[in-house]
């Protein structure tokens, strides 16, 4: 997608929020429902800057939704009902990025457990481990953030689901995998970029 697109979904998605603080809902032009009507996955992160602190992180893991619906929703929720952090506030809406993840469907892995681990490529890759009403979500950005390995992603995505590190070996453990692209601003309201997901950088906390 192009940079100015993604610009533009980010703006909805801040707007929306600021629409928010004033008990107001945002009025979304009939020409952006037609542009961004297409279905996706979508999460959106926002981080305090410029230390690039976790604040919010909630999506939209299935295509369920238009695009433009799930940048709303998802920027919304994650603003507002994170359940690991206090809503944010007005004041900080100007000291804060948006980071949009626009993802693939996600594909089971049906391949022997023990070779799961050579089907992931970190840097590519998001995963969701799933076992009985369990289940949990990593970004394709989280192991570069953390430097893990591709067992490692697997062990705490498993525990992101709340069970044992080690249930993605299991049998009747549901693995998938889904790519995306990533994009955030560099600065609150500025200019946003590709983030590209090959070097790691510093931990955030994503539990």
């Amino acid at each position: 997608m192009k940079l100015e697109d993604v610009k533009e979904l980010i703006d909805l998605g801040r707007w929306a929020v600021y629409r928010a603080f004033k008990g107001e809902e945002l009025s979304v032009p009939e020409y952006l429902k037609e542009k961004y009507s297409k279905p996706m996955g979508v999460f959106t992160t926002i981080k305090s800057y410029p230390e690039g602190k976790l604040r919010g992180c909630i999506g939209i893991p299935l295509p369920l939704y238009p695009l433009w619906y799930g940048v709303i929703y998802s920027s919304l929720q994650a603003a507002f009902n994170d359940p690991r952090f206090t809503p944010l506030q007005p004041e900080e809406f100007d000291k804060v990025i948006w980071e949009l993840s626009l993802l693939t469907p996600p594909e089971e892995l049906k391949a022997p457990k023990e070779k799961l681990p050579e089907l992931i490529e970190i840097g590519r890759d998001g995963l969701i481990v799933e076992l009985g009403q369990r289940k949990g979500l990593l970004l394709p950005q989280v192991p570069v953030e953390h430097g893990w390995n591709a067992e490692e992603f697997l062990s705490y995505t498993c525990i992101k689901a709340g069970l044992p590190p080690d249930c993605w070996k299991w049998n009747e453990t549901k693995v998938y995998r889904f790519s995306g692209e990533v994009f955030k601003e560099k600065e609150p309201f500025g200019e946003v970029i590709k983030e590209e997901l090959k070097k790691p950088s510093a931990s955030s906390n994503y539990f």
